[in-house]
């Protein structure tokens, strides 16, 4: 009796051993909460050497996020234990329903629009900054305004249902002290806004290249402000899932490492790298080139200064705190996130 006990038992350990063996496959995504566990983070809930951590980004073709396909093409991803799966995706709400169902585990895009994501209950930290507009938008007026105070009463064409564009026109008013109820508002895309000014339609409007350029070749109109007077205020940001960075610490400071790597490599290796990412973007070397003018990549030291720590913020935390003043002053969400919990220190310092 005692030996057939001990056969039933070996039997009983075997077959468990090869049912663990068997379920080492990859976890099912969340579901639509915000709050899904570690486990369905997209991929395990530990990372020790040796093993690769999965991820999935979204972007758009902005040539902001475009150093992130030399990090793949160069293998910086692997070298750091990491497998991205790049995935484009142009609408911001496409991308922020992904990561809410957990089909994505982190997007890039502006600070405000990180906000807004948090605010609608899908929580997010922000771990590194890819890049800012400088130079690049701008806010084109009449000659005879010569000063953003000189806009009270006139009409400005600028999207007014948030983004970009409004934060920083919203931004620019609050520096002067000027309340936008001065502002006579005409909302449009930043597009149709240019287009609008340079049909003489609006006194003034926020927008970007070309109509920057065809603004200044008229014979009425100037550019007041551009986005390189204001450093760091329309910059573009990675923002994970908390659920999967907090999981995946050592996965968190690769991804900003690998992406530092990428822009030193832009630096040292212009040609090569701009092939590659016009490659991405679909573009010449030479259109692709052409759309970096006012684009100012982020490299580690510059990520340094504008995380800051947490002890001693940067400018990050302002401006992720004025988006969500300005927003939930527009009600564009019905409440504040946690404004600490939104940016992680840890990747960068």
């Amino acid at each position: 009796m005692a030996k057939r006990l001990g056969l039933v038992m070996l039997a009983l350990m075997l077959t468990a051993g090869l049912a663990a063996c068997g379920n080492k496959s990859e976890p099912a995504a969340g579901g639509a909460s915000g709050s899904a566990s570690p486990a369905a983070s997209g991929g395990s809930s530990e990372t020790p050497s040796g093993q690769t951590t999965k991820l999935s980004l979204a972007l758009s073709s902005w040539s902001g996020f475009a150093p992130l396909y030399i990090a793949q093409e160069k293998g910086f991803f692997k070298e750091h234990g990491l497998d991205v799966d790049l995935i484009k995706m142009e609408s911001v709400a496409d991308r922020r329903s992904s990561l809410a169902a957990n089909r994505i585990q982190g997007f890039t895009s502006t600070v405000d629009t990180h906000v807004v994501t948090a605010a609608s209950g899908v929580p997010v930290v922000q771990v590194v900054a890819l890049d800012d507009s400088y130079g690049g938008d701008g806010l084109v007026a009449k000659k005879e305004i010569k000063s953003l105070k000189d806009l009270v009463g006139k009409t400005v064409a600028v999207q007014t249902d948030g983004g970009a564009s409004f934060f920083w026109f919203l931004y620019l008013l609050n520096k002067e002290g000027i309340s936008e109820k001065d502002i006579k508002f005409q909302s449009m895309s930043a597009g149709d806004a240019g287009a609008a000014f340079v049909a003489k339609k609006v006194d003034a409007a926020v927008t970007w290249e070309p109509w920057l350029s065809k603004a200044k070749e008229t014979d009425f109109g100037s550019v007041l402000v551009s986005s390189d007077a204001t450093p760091g205020v329309i910059a573009d940001t990675i923002a994970l899932r908390k659920d999967f960075a907090d999981a995946h610490p050592d996965a968190v400071k690769a991804l900003a490492q690998a992406w530092f790597e990428a822009v030193d490599y832009y630096k040292s290796n212009e040609d090569d790298a701009v092939q590659i990412m016009a490659k991405a973007f679909d573009q010449t070397p030479d259109e692709f080139k052409a759309g970096l003018s006012g684009v100012r990549y982020y490299d580690k030291a510059k990520n340094q200064e504008y995380f800051g720590t947490k002890e001693k913020p940067g400018a990050l935390r302002e401006l992720t705190e004025l988006g969500a003043k300005f927003w939930l002053e527009h009600k564009l969400i019905d409440a504040t996130p946690d404004i600490d919990n939104l940016i992680d220190y840890s990747a960068i310092q």
